[in-house]
């Protein structure tokens, strides 16, 4: 089950960042993040929608690595919503899936 779902979620939430039909993905990189990288916030999450997508591959095909890559992208999510002191529930839901993927 881990494996399915560490499969398809990054691949859809990626497909997500370029539809944001679930939620405004820009609204949750914090400020000093969208500072520090070219272009826009949304064109930050649309960079951060192809990392997911290739993610989830990674996942599908080669699940010993794709487990810790997955995790780690995690961890950088978490330190990026606990940075805006904000979406703290949302940082520990990821922690948990952090946890998630590394027992995958």
């Amino acid at each position: 089950m881990l494996w399915a779902v560490f499969s398809v979620a990054p691949i859809l939430f990626g497909i997500d960042k370029f539809t944001q039909w679930m939620t405004n993905w820009d609204g949750y990189l914090a400020p000093w993040i969208n500072d520090i990288v070219p272009g826009t916030a949304h064109q930050a999450m649309m960079a951060v929608g192809v990392v997911e997508i290739a993610a989830g591959l990674l996942v599908a095909l080669m699940p010993r690595v794709g487990g810790y890559v997955v995790a780690a992208w995690l961890a950088g999510i978490i330190v990026n919503l606990v940075s805006q002191n904000e979406y703290w529930d949302i940082a520990l839901r990821d922690l948990g899936l952090m946890v998630a993927a590394i027992a995958l």
